[in-house]
């Protein structure tokens, strides 16, 4: 049986005028499930307003004549935000976005609803990729750079859609005006995207970081039977990168599976992949490309392990201070085996973390007077 309700557009709730149109404010439901609520002039949009789309996302500004004008807010379904200028409805102007936990990811200039001219793209471990987008709005081209979390080191060189193709080491510098330029320094190797795979740790494993060549070291550490250690080169403040862990990609059935004495240098990355530093890469003379397994477990640490965006080496964990750290002062990190028992054998961790938990223990408890 044949329905005009088939061929509803919309459906309006609120008043309307003379010829039937929307005026005041109303709420619209369209056929497409997406609804509009707002200030309505004789059919068209007028005054602030705001869409709720179907999938979860939403729109909300300021409208003339039936077009968004001025700023408006865009709130993606996963909670993100954009914030940006629009004209006529389309994006055209400085923008910002931020991801679902207000972090800022993106800042930078639109042309109809493209992005156009210098732009930043930031990564929530404070780097970031600085230049001019290409006609599509992508990070791609031959003079743009990465950017370090501590602001001044730099890759600069070609990219494309944010990755580091071809760079060189560059110091970031800005002129009177507050304009980005970079100083290339002399001599630099070039750098290019070398992400690990389950074989290849790195294709030029004696090619130091520059940005953590310029904060830790190595040296024999001060705990006991532990080996070497990974050091401060400088002061650094509380929550600074100052190094990282770069490694094959392994899966964690594989490390399960075998002796723990063969996983001395492995760190979980997520659910599907470990970075491991396998001998003979576990000596500084065979592997230098990166630094952070060699940093020592400790109950009481002065670091963390975090996620980072390497622009070398892709996806990685990175060492974080947790507190402020001085110079030649040694860096450790919680290595964060599980403390619940498993079976008659205690938690599931090498022999000398189980020794050195007992001890922990036995001292705190002391401490406490029990």
């Amino acid at each position: 049986m044949d329905s005009d309700d088939d061929n509803i557009e919309e459906v309006v709730d609120g008043p309307l005028d003379e010829d039937d149109q929307p005026h005041g404010f109303c709420t619209i439901t369209y056929s497409s499930s997406d609804r509009f609520e707002g200030h309505f002039t004789h059919g068209e949009k007028n005054g602030k307003g705001k869409f709720f789309f179907f999938d979860g996302s939403m729109l909300e500004g300021f409208y003339v004549d039936d077009a968004l004008q001025g700023q408006g807010v865009y709130t993606h379904e996963d909670g993100g935000i954009l914030h940006g200028t629009y004209v006529d409805g389309e994006l055209n102007g400085p923008a910002q976005e931020f991801d679902g936990e207000g972090r800022l990811v993106f800042k930078g200039q639109y042309k109809d609803n493209s992005r156009c001219g210098e732009c930043w793209v930031y990564y929530p471990d404070g780097g970031c990729v600085f230049g001019e987008v290409n006609e599509d709005g992508e990070m791609t081209g031959e003079s743009l750079a990465y950017i370090y979390p501590d602001k001044q080191t730099a890759f600069y060189g070609s990219f494309v859609d944010g990755e580091l193709i071809r760079a060189r080491l560059a110091t970031v510098t800005a002129n009177k005006s507050g304009r980005i330029h970079f100083e290339i320094t002399p001599d630099s190797p070039v750098y290019s995207y070398d992400k690990s795979t389950s074989t290849c740790i790195v294709t030029h494993a004696l090619l130091p970081d520059p940005y953590e060549s310029q904060r830790v070291f190595v040296a024999d550490s001060t705990v006991q039977g532990a080996g070497q250690g990974l050091f401060a080169k400088t002061d650094v403040e509380a929550g600074a990168v100052v190094a990282f862990y770069n490694g094959v990609r392994i899966t964690h059935s594989e490390v399960d599976s075998r002796d723990w004495a063969l996983n001395g240098n492995t760190i979980s990355l997520d659910e599907d992949t470990v970075i491991d530093v396998p001998p003979p890469f576990d000596q500084t003379e065979r592997y230098c490309a990166s630094l952070g397994h060699k940093a020592n477990h400790s109950f009481t640490p002065n670091c963390k392990y975090d996620p980072f965006v390497h622009p070398r080496f892709g996806p990685i964990k990175c060492i974080r201070t947790l507190t402020a750290v001085q110079k030649d002062e040694e860096l450790t990190v919680a290595y964060g085996y599980d403390h619940e028992p498993t079976g008659n054998n205690g938690p599931e961790a090498p022999d000398w973390y189980k020794q050195e938990l007992m001890e922990f223990q036995r001292r705190q408890a002391s401490s406490s007077g029990q």
